[in-house]
């Protein structure tokens, strides 16, 4: 026993006399990867999330637009933020439940910039989204938003089922990206 251990031990150290660039490299690939993994915490994974999720929508948005309208009319969304985690008591409508785990619940908002003629038409959104941990990682069940402008005296819109949105695609491209790592 003594001597196997005593083997390898000492082809490490030779190697590594040897061979110092690749197990430098090797640790390194190792700490990046280790580093670059998605988050299991649900206001990590959340706030990494909302600083990137107006990058990500902006792009979905632009893939989408169609070029060749006589009008363009588009939105951007501007920023992403305040995230909140106290979820919401939800019924249960099956008749046998099949899992006793509930989906994580985050509620954000988002800022949407568009232009119409010659002014500019501010949005806020509220979005309500349902995230599940699975083995491949963050996964989104659901997504619901409401929308409202700016100014303090405007009614909200019904909520509707967003999964599909540009935020909603938004998210999913970046769970995607993050559970890749």
């Amino acid at each position: 026993m003594f001597k196997q251990y005593f083997k390898i031990i000492f082809f490490i150290f030779i190697n590594s006399l040897i061979f110092p660039y690749s197990l430098k490299v090797l640790a390194i690939e190792t700490n990046l990867k280790q580093e670059n993994s998605c988050p299991t915490d649900l206001e990590i994974l959340t706030n990494q999330l909302l600083i990137d999720l107006p990058d990500y929508a902006n792009r979905v948005i632009q893939r989408s637009r169609r070029l060749d309208r006589e009008i363009d009319l588009y939105s951007t969304v501007i920023v992403a933020g305040k995230p909140e985690f106290e979820p919401l008591e939800l019924p249960n409508f099956e008749y046998t439940p099949f899992s006793t785990e509930q989906p994580e619940q985050v509620f954000f908002t988002t800022l949407e910039r568009s232009y119409e003629k010659d002014r500019i038409v501010e949005t806020q959104t509220y979005h309500w989204l349902f995230l599940t941990r699975t083995i491949q990682g963050w996964q989104t069940v659901m997504m619901y938003s409401q929308t409202g402008s700016n100014s303090n005296n405007s009614l909200l819109s019904p909520p509707w089922e967003s999964s599909n949105s540009a935020i909603g695609q938004g998210v999913n491209l970046w769970l995607r990206d993050c559970n890749s790592n």
